[in-house]
């Protein structure tokens, strides 16, 4: 009895361990004391809680599993056997990773985390929302961390955060692998008779056993520098905002806890508090926040002007990266500033600012950029290759980047994870993926708008299911078929690096040191000189000393300024010395050392040997590794960049700059519909030029084909010449010079007698590249071939006459299109003028404007409405009109009974109506379609029935006009609809088959 007690309390004092265990590797270690003393394994995960319940019977132990038993009696779990049998692969042991895998866990999934950091050392304090903290209670937070959340404090630092969710994670079976990096996903093999291995993933060290782990879902969790391919980001740009972080020793004194923390202060809410800040230390902020947990955290928002003039950004650009690069910032300004501006902000009560020491051994200040914000445009995948499907998912900041200033990270991550868990409870339980993949991105959509005010509010009832957390929900706005693109069966790419476009990497003190472990330094230096000759790097000391590896390494990145091959391996000073001087001429990375002192029997010393290495790492991080065994790979390809632009982005490491393309410059984007209408009419009238060129000995079937063609040209061509001027002048545009060059081709047929024709250059048609005029015409126009005097044109076919209407209204659309475009243009270069005024010659501008005096006419000529000065006239029946009564509406006044549609005579709604400019009248948005398409409409159609042309009248929607004529003057005057367009072109023939 008494070994019994002994034992039992044996077991309790090493769960206290595990329990009061303050970093991550103290707490594995406990935990697996823990676990081979009660003999388990946590590899068992189906049995393993109910395990250590049952060995676990302590008072500490008992209140935890009443804890973790509430939240696991929640339905959707269904004890544990919702996900029995998926298996699970989570990137990343940040907070929301270890969230997600203990939900997860919770459902009866193998979960299997891999972090490649062996600590938990980030300071920053996160902001809770009220629901994340009733969460964490719920999981036994407190139990593990006394002060979580105590009296009024709504946050708590990363570090602890994470320590408190890696023990729950430990105790519902999550295997938890630290020192693991991950690279890339590993299809299965081709050959699934003999092995039938499913999807893996490629890891350092590869020999590590997760290696081997086969899983069915894989979720990134390793924040903004996602990993897994598939997900493309979409960008928030904002005005310029620079944050600063930074993290002072908390001694725990009396003192210390008497300063009132800062839960966030704006300008806007206390400017007196801004503006006293900026006239005392000359610091001008925009916001601060305090928070005191671990470390006294502050974050603020500083404006840029308010840097230059204290020091900290020494050269001023327009550029975001260039501004707030390593080089540009004055290191020792920036603590001055952090620490001037945390004393003013706590009225000087803080005893002591010592500057805490970050995982690197620096001061933990960091100044990094915020101004654009990304998030992935769809929050989940499905891969499938060779029979094995694979579901890929992203939470936290992969999935949304958070905006400090709000707190929205750790909320909107939970909230993402509980998201994903529910995700592949619906994949486990066998919908397709379609339809998972069509429900997740629809709750997706709510996220970005989540608040602490727009969630329920009954923290009690949440769960896994989205339907008890946001009470707008609706899982059915993405529909199935289009998500169709989220299903992947094609080959994954050999390397994923469109990430580090986006990564947005901070400015502090830690980039001056190494903040890379030495191993992984050591692993990256191997790859990079993976297959150069003679060098074999086995240490960060030795290897270097004949200077090889390092002109190896530069050789990598820059080409262009080391001849590796004729380097003499025998001459180990000049070799090192090479280097040394390139590196700091080229890159500006100071010697530590010089050739002539290492060829007197200098020994490298270690640590500074990391240093210099890791300013190659940092210089040069981001680049695709080659394959194994060819430092040529992919250099070859012709998508790959050339030597010297690759080089060029690899120095500066700079992403590609993000600049607006004008309206104008956008000539081949292909989702314009004005662009792709063109190019497909121009790409048809080419293909009818070349079909009328060219010579095949097969001419018997395409004869009528090619008859049909000649006559729409010929029709097209009589139409120029013949038809008589409208009473305006249109002006001539290359674009219509073409298509009368393209005709006048189309008409001269071949001759039919030759079987191949001659070889002669191939004449460029002026169809090959069509421009309006914001373009230069690029083909040069050739002379046509003399044609044979008894080719004549064939007589129009009446089935063509339609192509010949289609063709002409076409001609007027562009042209009309081409004017609008135009006017737009000179509207917004009016507007751009405007906003560059100060506010008095905004204020005389606007009164000339709306002056009686004043002309409607503007400088860019667009005519503009004229306002009744006074406003106290009814617009329709011109009674007066007070104030009471009026309804305000495109710039005039109408009574509210005389807001109404002209036809039907119906109550208007403003927002609602449409107003036809011309005639000053207002309709429902019903009888203004009509009255627009319905008329033109009809005219197609009489064209079709009546090709010889002939006058068809028919009443319109309103009784008051008429269907007119269908001649070529007219219909150059007529303005319809793209859609009426579409019409006309389905006549029986020729155009039967042309898509536009």
């Amino acid at each position: 009895m008494g070994e019994m007690e002994e034992d039992r309390d044996n077991v309790g004092k090493l769960f206290e361990d595990f329990v009061q265990s303050s970093t991550c590797k103290g707490a594995l270690q406990a935990f697996n004391v823990l676990c081979r003393r009660l003999d388990l394994d946590p590899a068992d995960n189906d049995i393993f809680y109910s395990s250590l319940k049952a060995k676990l019977t302590s008072w500490k132990a008992q209140a935890l599993w009443s804890k973790l038993d509430k939240r696991m009696s929640h339905k959707e779990y269904k004890k544990g056997q919702t996900c029995v049998g998926t298996k699970c692969l989570i990137i990343g042991g940040g907070p929301c990773g270890l969230r997600t895998a203990i939900e997860l866990a919770l459902m009866g999934a193998k979960v299997v985390v891999i972090e490649k950091r062996d600590s938990f050392a980030r300071n920053n304090v996160l902001h809770l929302w009220p629901y994340t903290i009733h969460d964490l209670r719920g999981l036994g937070a407190k139990k593990f961390y006394g002060k979580f959340c105590a009296g009024a404090i709504d946050h708590i630092s990363i570090q602890k955060l994470q320590l408190v969710l890696l023990k729950v994670a430990l105790i519902v079976a999550v295997e938890f692998h630290i020192n693991v990096e991950f690279v890339k996903l590993l299809e299965p093999p081709e050959d699934q008779e003999k092995e039938g291995i499913g999807w893996r993933a490629a890891i350092r060290p590869a020999d590590h056993p997760v290696s081997n782990f086969e899983f069915d879902v894989v979720v990134g969790a390793d924040g903004r520098r996602n990993t897994l391919e598939g997900f493309k980001r979409k960008e928030f740009r904002g005005k310029l905002a620079i944050a600063i972080t930074a993290n002072f020793i908390n001694r725990n004194t009396t003192a210390e806890a008497r300063v009132e923390e800062i839960s966030g202060v704006a300008f806007i809410f206390n400017q007196k508090f801004f503006l006293d800040l900026k006239e005392e230390t000359g610091i001008d902020l925009e916001n601060i926040v305090y928070y005191r947990d671990n470390t006294h955290y502050f974050v603020m928002t500083a404006k840029k002007q308010s840097l230059l003039d204290k020091g900290v950004v020494i050269h001023d650009y327009i550029d975001t990266q260039m501004l707030l690069s390593r080089e540009n910032v004055n290191q020792e300004a920036l603590l001055c500033y952090a620490r001037e501006a945390a004393d003013f902000g706590t009225n000087y009560q803080l005893p002591t600012l010592d500057f805490a020491i970050n995982h690197c051994g620096q001061p933990d200040v960091a100044m990094f950029d915020f101004t654009n914000m990304y998030a992935s445009e769809n929050a989940a995948l499905v891969r499938e290759r060779f029979g094995h499907q694979l579901l890929v998912a992203l939470v936290g900041d992969s999935l949304l980047e958070p905006f400090w200033p709000m707190g929205t990270g750790c909320a909107r991550g939970f909230l993402a994870a509980f998201d994903t868990a529910w995700m592949v409870k619906s994949w486990a339980q066998g919908r397709t993926a379609l339809e998972v993949l069509a429900e997740r991105e629809s709750i997706y959509r709510l996220l970005p708008q989540t608040t602490t005010e727009n969630i329920g509010k009954n923290f009690e009832q949440y769960t896994i299911d989205p339907g008890t957390r946001y009470p707008n929900l609706n899982s059915a706005c993405v529909r199935p078929h289009q998500v169709r693109h989220l299903y992947i069966s094609t080959e994954l790419s050999s390397c994923s690096l469109q990430r580090n476009v986006t990564i947005r990497r901070p400015v502090n003190l830690s980039r001056q040191e190494s903040e890379i472990r030495p191993t992984r330094l050591l692993t990256w230096c191997q790859k990079q000189t993976e297959g150069f000759r003679n060098v074999m790097i086995t240490d960060l000391t030795t290897s270097w000393k004949s200077g090889i590896a390092l002109c190896a390494l530069i050789h990598r990145f820059k080409p262009q300024l080391i001849d590796f091959d004729s380097l003499n391996e025998e001459d180990h000073s000049a070799n090192l010395q090479l280097a040394l001087d390139i590196s700091e001429r080229e890159f500006g990375i100071a010697s530590f050392t010089s050739g002539q002192e290492l060829s007197l029997g200098q020994e490298i010393d270690k640590t500074k040997m990391i240093t210099y290495l890791s300013k190659f790492y940092e210089l040069f991080r981001g680049t695709p590794l080659p394959a194994s065994g060819s430092r040529g790979v992919d250099e070859n390809n012709e998508g790959y960049p050339s030597k010297d632009v690759r080089s060029n982005n690899n120095v500066l490491n700079l992403a590609q700059p993000r600049k607006r393309v004008p309206k104008d410059e956008q000539k081949t984007d292909g989702t314009d519909p004005i662009y792709k209408r063109r190019r497909k009419f121009c790409s048809y009238l080419e293909e009818a030029t070349n079909l009328s060129s060219n010579g095949s000995p097969v001419r018997d079937d395409q004869e009528p084909k090619e008859n049909k063609v000649r006559s729409i040209s010929t029709q097209l061509l009589a139409k120029f010449e013949s038809s008589p001027r409208p009473s305006y002048s249109i002006r001539k545009t290359q674009f219509e010079v073409s298509i009368r060059k393209a005709a006048e081709h189309l008409v001269r047929p071949p001759p039919k007698t030759l079987p191949k024709p001659q070889l002669q250059p191939e004449a460029q048609h002026p169809f090959s590249v069509v421009r309006l005029r914001h373009v230069d015409q690029t083909h040069a126009e050739t002379k046509p071939e003399p044609q044979p005097e008894s080719a004549d044109p064939p007589a129009p076919s009446p089935s063509c006459q339609s192509a010949i209407h289609f063709i002409s209204r076409v001609l007027q659309r562009l042209r009309e299109v081409d004017e609008h475009v135009s006017e737009k243009k000179a509207q917004t270069q009016q507007a751009r003028e405007f906003h560059t005024k100060s506010i008095k010659e905004k204020a005389v501008h606007l009164r000339g404007l709306f002056s009686a005096e004043s002309s409607a006419e503007l400088k860019g000529g667009s005519v503009r409405r004229a306002f009744p000065p006074s406003g106290d006239k009814c617009h329709s029946c011109e009674k007066r009109v007070y104030m009471v009564e009026r309804v305000c509406a495109e710039g005039l006044f109408f009574h509210r009974e005389c807001f109404r549609c002209f036809t039907c005579s119906s109550t208007l709604r403003q927002g609602a109506h449409a107003f036809d400019s011309e005639e000053g009248k207002l309709y429902c948005k019903l009888h203004f379609d009509q009255r627009n398409n319905g008329t033109n409409l009809r005219r197609n159609l009489s064209f079709r029935s009546n090709p010889s042309g002939a006058r068809v009248q028919e009443p319109c929607a309103d009784d008051e006009h008429s269907s007119q004529s269908s001649s070529p003057v007219d219909l150059q005057s007529e303005s319809s609809a793209a859609e009426a367009f579409y019409e006309v072109c389905e006549p029986a023939g020729c155009l039967g088959e042309i898509t536009f």
